[in-house]
């Protein structure tokens, strides 16, 4: 294996060694941007005198140049081949990848991923867009409730509430039929202070599982509250 490796990177080095790291005008203008590296996260293509960089969560990168359209990024292990006239990039197909290919599409002019619009607090975008995600592939891990709650509570722990309840609002969206989203939603409500929406939350919470006893729980303690005001 060590000398499979050893004669690959070798091969690489006297290949860029041939080739000039320049790239050609048409060739920046092509493929400057951003493309998805998944459902949910870009890597954008950029270029410093010429020479090609990619921006990948939050580090720049410096690719080995192969050729005109083939770049080898060390750091994820791969070969990028660049298809302008598609808008595109694929990695090369090696043994690791197991028959499967992959490719990163070009975002369109100031399209975004549903992350950054919620990040913008843009609820509707974000939203429209992690519906697509799961029209497409309803177990991306994207779009996991898991880790969408995980990252609500993130948030409320920050003192991020008005994200936060962005977040379980779109996690409800996606899972309607969960108890634990209209709970969750519910919680950041509350911690919002705005009792009437964490009350109708922690019913609807209720009225699909009778039993999430921090609903329960939750909706006596504000019921009560609201009684003796």
């Amino acid at each position: 294996m060590k000398t499979k490796l050893l004669l690959f990177f070798s091969t690489l080095l006297l290949l860029s060694s041939c080739t000039s790291n320049k790239n050609s005008k048409e060739f920046i203008n092509e493929t400057s941007g951003r493309y998805f590296f998944n459902a949910d996260e870009v890597i954008e293509v950029h270029f410093k005198n010429a020479e090609l960089f990619l921006r990948w969560r939050n580090s720049d990168l410096k690719p080995l140049k192969v050729n005109d359209s083939t770049f080898y990024a060390k750091e994820l292990n791969e070969k990028l081949i660049f298809i302008p006239s598609e808008k595109k990039i694929k990695l090369a197909e090696k043994r690791e990848h197991e028959g499967e290919k992959f490719t990163f599409l070009k975002l369109k002019e100031r399209e975004k991923t549903p992350s950054e619009y919620l990040a913008e607090n843009n609820y509707e975008m974000a939203l429209k867009g992690y519906l697509a995600i799961k029209k497409r592939d309803s177990l991306s891990p994207v779009i996991r409730q898991r880790s969408l709650n995980r990252t609500g509570y993130r948030l409320l722990a920050n003192d991020e509430t008005e994200k936060a309840i962005l977040v379980f609002k779109i996690n409800t969206q996606l899972y309607p039929k969960s108890s634990n989203t209209y709970d969750s939603l519910g919680d950041a409500y509350r911690k919002a202070k705005d009792t009437i929406k964490a009350i109708e939350n922690y019913k609807k919470a209720l009225g699909i599982n009778p039993e999430n006893r921090s609903s329960k729980r939750n909706l006596e303690r504000l019921t009560k509250a609201k009684t003796n005001e």
